[in-house]
């Protein structure tokens, strides 16, 4: 059976900084409900159904969503972990709560989320004015952010692949140390009694594979999600995406069913490559008429898609049948499983008919 892990994201309960810069309560559900449709039969906006609008400073919302996950064959969830160097971090509270009270009993990791954050990520309206900066420290800074998160590689319920603690990396090549970094960590993970750290380095781009690999990775999470528009769309296609993107403002639509076509590849059987299936994708929520939208996505064409993914993993070692969800709850990226208003459960149910159907 594969090991579907699922990306998580944190963002919906409140901090002061987000209360800063956005105003008083924000959330991701907050760009959300804003969202407006921006052309005929447009899915916007989307309404949460079974788990609500909810906040992840409650247990009892983290116990629904991993009972749900459970439930529909996904292994673990992979929380976004935000360390800005010199022991800052953001959004820590629902992965703390999770860590330390034992709930949900439901398998974990952790994937750095190491980029700044500026403005227009998240707003609209916004430009590129930084709202805080993503920094390296050195040896020190490496060593404390290791130590923080100790006490979750040790715990039960971390998943691991040839019993190392998986740890994904966003942007592995924003790091500039980054192989000092990944050797430091082996180093203090076997002086505190584990076998090491499975670093995963995640790549948009084929080329990239062998590269992370040299540089230390023992494998590479891949995404095929923004390319597929030069494999499937004519020139002349891509021209009038790009007019109506640039003049009329609409961002480019491009149809799921055919994108998602491309969504594998011969190096997804590669043991050390980690593909990636997505449900959706329709950033217009934070990013307006600029965003990359895929338009059409349907539950039959998710499942068609997981199929064709769960075929490139299934003569894979079981440690390395690994396949991430991107994601469980990105909302605002239209990118999500967590049942809403229009197709209820049916990508969680699409995704459990595609399991059982390539066992």
């Amino acid at each position: 059976m594969a090991r579907i892990i699922a990306i998580y994201l944190p963002q919906f309960h409140p901090i002061p900084e987000n209360d800063l810069w956005w105003g008083k309560g924000f959330t991701e559900w907050t760009n959300v409900g804003k969202a407006k449709p921006l052309f005929k039969n447009h899915y916007q906006p989307r309404v949460p159904a079974d788990l609500g609008y909810y906040d992840l400073r409650l247990s009892e919302s983290r116990e629904a969503q991993a009972k749900l996950a459970q439930e529909y064959g996904i292994e673990g969830f992979c929380y976004w972990h935000y360390y800005f160097g010199n022991g800052k971090r953001l959004l820590e509270r629902p992965f703390n709560e999770v860590l330390q009270s034992g709930k949900p009993d439901f398998p974990f990791c952790l994937g750095w989320a190491n980029h700044s954050w500026k403005d227009k990520q998240f707003n609209k309206e916004g430009d590129d004015k930084l709202l805080i900066e993503q920094v390296y420290g050195g040896v020190n800074d490496y060593t404390e952010h290791f130590n923080t998160l100790l006490s979750a590689f040790k715990d039960h319920r971390y998943i691991k692949v040839n019993n190392k603690p998986l740890f994904f990396i966003y942007a592995p090549n924003e790091i500039p140390d980054l192989e000092t970094f990944m050797q430091l960590w082996q180093k203090l993970a076997k002086e505190n009694g584990l076998e090491g750290i499975h670093f995963v380095g995640n790549t948009h781009h084929i080329d990239e594979i062998s590269k992370l690999k040299n540089k230390g990775f023992d494998a590479v999470g891949l995404v095929r999600l923004f390319h597929v528009f030069k494999k499937e769309y004519s020139l002349l296609s891509r021209a009038y995406v790009k007019f109506m993107r640039l003049f009329l403002k609409r961002g480019r639509v491009l149809d799921y069913e055919k994108c998602s076509q491309h969504f594998h590849g011969v190096e997804d059987k590669m043991t050390d490559c980690y593909p990636s299936i997505f449900p959706n994708w329709d950033h217009s929520p934070r990013s307006g008429r600029n965003g990359h939208i895929l338009h059409n996505s349907n539950p039959i064409a998710f499942k068609k898609h997981v199929k064709n993914v769960l075929k490139m993993v299934k003569d894979k070692p079981q440690d390395n049948k690994i396949v991430f969800i991107r994601s469980w709850n990105e909302w605002a990226e239209g990118n999500y499983m967590e049942p809403d208003l229009k197709f209820g459960k049916s990508y969680l149910e699409a995704l459990k008919e595609a399991l059982d159907e390539t066992q």
